[in-house]
């Protein structure tokens, strides 16, 4: 892939079209290359859609464009939104003006199975079980689910998917999922281990989907951007009777009781906990 001033296309914000070479690995009959000009704001969703027009391949297939820099071994598929132009624009000049595959920056355009998997047509050993592995961390394979820990990574979005992807984690015990910054919790009637207070280190001061989804990670969350962001935070607690809203409510508290006194546990944890049956909380506001 090469960019430079390209005299048609559309144009971007500051008025220069971009040429973009995009090599796809698909079938043998393949074209090796196809050119594009693209603004610079342009997503690799558009650039992938423009790439498919171009090479005349069945539209109702699904396919990924990933960036190969090969001098440090990195190969990445982009996500939807991503933009390709200025990705390019951080590879050294050389890479920028004109190089062949044998530069070693360049872009694959892949074609995606639809369980979210990509098909390699030039490695057709790939799938042992080790390759996979050694791809997936590199971040080029996405990782084989049984499960997802988050709904809108699911491949296909649907209420059955959704059921059934929430039924397999609670199977396995594992009763939170997330659905974007929004944690799911199933009720297991029964008391997880998952609550002492190595878990409250574990998840304090990280992002939130670097681990499994846990009612501590919200909690953790909301503590740590009140304290940088000096803004009031609202965790709202809403479900079905029986759900385990207090449970929960108990839980938060728990947790930021344990961050804001480093586990000590005070008068006020327990007043407000002994208070939570009676009024039935549902909403709090930390200052």
């Amino acid at each position: 892939m090469s960019v430079k001033d390209g005299e048609g296309g559309a144009p971007s914000q500051d008025g220069r079209a971009y040429d973009l070479q995009v090599y796809p690995r698909l079938s043998a009959d393949c074209p090796s290359c196809c050119t594009l000009k693209v603004p610079k704001e342009a997503t690799a969703a558009s650039v992938i859609q423009d790439a498919a027009l171009a090479l005349g391949l069945d539209p109702q297939r699904l396919y990924v464009l990933a960036e190969v820099k090969e001098c440090g071994g990195e190969e990445w598929v982009l996500e939807s939104g991503d933009l390709p132009v200025q990705r390019v624009l951080l590879w050294p000049r050389k890479a920028q003006e004109q190089h062949p595959q044998s530069e070693g920056f360049y872009f694959l355009l892949q074609e995606r199975n639809r369980d979210g998997t990509i098909h390699y047509v030039h490695l057709p050993a790939l799938w042992k079980e080790q390759e996979a592995q050694k791809l997936a961390a590199r971040g080029f394979l996405p990782p084989r689910h049984d499960d997802f820990d988050d709904l809108c990574n699911l491949p296909a979005l649907n209420e059955s998917s959704i059921l059934d992807n929430l039924r397999n984690r609670f199977h396995k015990k594992k009763i939170y999922t997330y659905a974007g910054s929004i944690l799911i919790a199933i009720n297991p009637f029964k008391f997880l281990s998952i609550y002492n207070p190595k878990y409250v280190k574990m998840y304090e001061n990280h992002q939130l989907g670097k681990l499994e989804p846990h009612i501590f990670a919200i909690a953790d969350v909301a503590y740590y951007a009140m304290l940088r962001k000096r803004v009031n935070q609202c965790i709202v607690i809403s479900g079905e009777s029986g759900s385990g809203k207090t449970q929960s409510t108990n839980f938060l508290i728990h947790c930021l009781t344990a961050l804001s006194q480093k586990g000590y546990a005070s008068g006020v944890e327990r007043t407000i906990l002994g208070a939570g049956p009676v009024l039935e909380v549902r909403l709090f506001v930390f200052v």
